[in-house]
């Protein structure tokens, strides 16, 4: 039986960056996967979704070139060739997460099904291995909504959607986060009939109430229908058709068909295999129990990833990898802060998110809450490149101190790091302001934003220090 100072299941984000950790300190580390190492982030998530969303941009904008005087005929849009151009892109990143990498890092790789036998043993595929210590990081999967019918009418997750290899005339999106709305607008973009179904009253529920209503504006224009306060109740099928039935957020029975039924309404967690309750690994149906340190009821074993939450983001993951090698491997016990988490919905234009948003400011901290706005329709680069939809939002307390942000134009998933970096460090608006910004650039639209605090606190009418400049200005001149 070979024996380890520790062991990883799961080779997604979280486990490889944890396995990787640890080697580099000269642990004797074991890998185990039952599938592909790489996860689904890789293969299935965020690397093959973005290779299409940048298919369908660049089809939306080859559509649409007219407007920068460029005359293009005949456009037609080859859903094989953006399919053709995802698996490429699978293909080139995926030697970083390969099984033969980790073996040249030192670390030995199962491939199998690993469950405990004890707190120190697994059973991989009948084999026994021997572990002082165990993370487990084996990721989530998508779930279905209780809907009766549903499984007999069939539906696709995002797994038999990006293995499909014809798109359908028609779709039903049920849920209106991000994975749903990604899909809707690249589908859309390929001539596919998009319907979005959401149960809440607001789709991205989860994002500032300003970005989400500019976000359903965009996709309603490119032609996607978004129904919002939507309870799914029925599913059946009609023919070649499959059907929706429920009610709408006025109390009327309503029905949706489609081909094709696209289901993003929630994840769980993978932990049925593992045999956790041998390990005294305690767990619920959304996560294992964890403490701030990452580590579970079991003294040895820690969880990291989609397993513990409380974001299933690939960022958090690494993060929670990175911090674990360190709480499991040496004697210190750092626990994860999850103060600032950016976030990125990868729609066209991107929507970013960091911290707070408006409203949940004014709740927490009522009237001291201060909003600065800039309009990317005012930003010089934005106007130069015709993309000039969205805002940056600032949103600080009475000092200044940044409480959330939320970006929504070009590139807004790179420009929120500036912000988050301000927040985790502390630093107020004012000097995001006072950092001289290349011209012309998007991130010219952070400072712009974050002017706005300079222009209300020195020249505002009924700032007292404005008030008290102006007073000054006069008198020494």
């Amino acid at each position: 039986m070979e024996r380890f100072d520790l062991a990883v299941i799961g080779a997604g984000t979280a486990g490889l960056v944890t396995a990787a950790g640890a080697a580099g300190l000269g642990a004797r580390v074991v890998l185990i996967e039952r599938d592909r190492t790489g996860g689904e982030c890789l293969y299935t998530g965020c690397v093959p979704t973005k290779a299409l969303v940048k298919a369908a941009k660049v089809a939306h904008t080859v559509a649409t070139a007219g407007r920068f005087g460029v005359a293009v005929q005949g456009v037609r849009t080859d859903y094989a060739g953006a399919r053709a151009h995802m698996l490429a892109t699978i293909r080139q990143i995926e030697h970083h997460d390969s099984p033969e990498r980790f073996r040249s890092l030192g670390v030995t790789v199962h491939k199998g099904t690993a469950r405990f036998i004890s707190p120190t043993r697994l059973e991989v595929d009948g084999e026994l291995l021997a572990a002082n210590k165990t993370v487990i990081a084996t990721g989530s999967r998508s779930v279905a909504p209780p809907i009766e019918g549903l499984a007999a009418t069939g539906f696709w997750s995002h797994v038999e959607a990006l293995a499909a290899v014809r798109l359908p005339r028609s779709v039903i999106v049920l849920g209106a986060g991000p994975i749903g709305l990604e899909f809707a607008q690249v589908w859309t973009r390929f001539g596919v009939q998009v319907t979005v179904l959401e149960r809440a009253p607001q789709i991205l529920i989860r994002e500032d109430a300003e970005a989400a209503e500019m976000a359903g504006a965009i996709l309603a224009a490119e032609g996607v229908a978004l129904v919002t306060g939507f309870e799914a109740v029925r599913a059946h099928r009609d023919g070649t058709q499959k059907v929706i039935a429920g009610r709408t957020a006025d109390g009327r029975d309503q029905e949706y068909r489609a081909d094709e039924l696209f289901v993003a309404a929630g994840r769980a967690p993978n932990l049925e295999e593992l045999n956790l309750e041998a390990a005294g690994v305690a767990f619920d149906r959304r996560r294992i129990l964890a403490d701030a340190s990452l580590r579970t009821t079991a003294r040895n074993i820690w969880g990291v990833g989609d397993t513990v939450g409380p974001y299933l983001f690939t960022h958090t993951a690494n993060y929670q990898g990175r911090l674990v090698v360190g709480n499991a491997l040496l004697p210190v016990r750092r626990k994860a802060d999850y103060g600032v988490v950016p976030w990125t919905t990868f729609l066209d234009p991107e929507i970013a998110h960091l911290g707070l948003t408006e409203a949940e400011a004014r709740e927490q901290h009522g009237d001291g809450v201060k909003v600065f706005r800039y309009a990317m329709s005012d930003l010089d680069r934005a106007i130069t490149d015709g993309e000039e939809r969205g805002f940056v939002k600032v949103i600080t307390d009475q000092r200044g101190l940044i409480l959330g942000a939320h970006i929504v134009g070009p590139h807004a998933g790179d420009l929120i790091h500036e912000l988050a970096l301000a927040k985790r460090e502390g630093i107020g608006i004012g000097a995001v302001s006072q950092m001289i910004h290349a011209y012309p650039t998007l991130a010219e639209g952070v400072q712009r934003a974050a002017d706005q605090y300079w222009r209300e606190r020195l020249f505002g009418g009924t700032s007292p220090a404005g008030r008290w400049l102006k007073r000054a200005v006069r008198l020494f001149n």
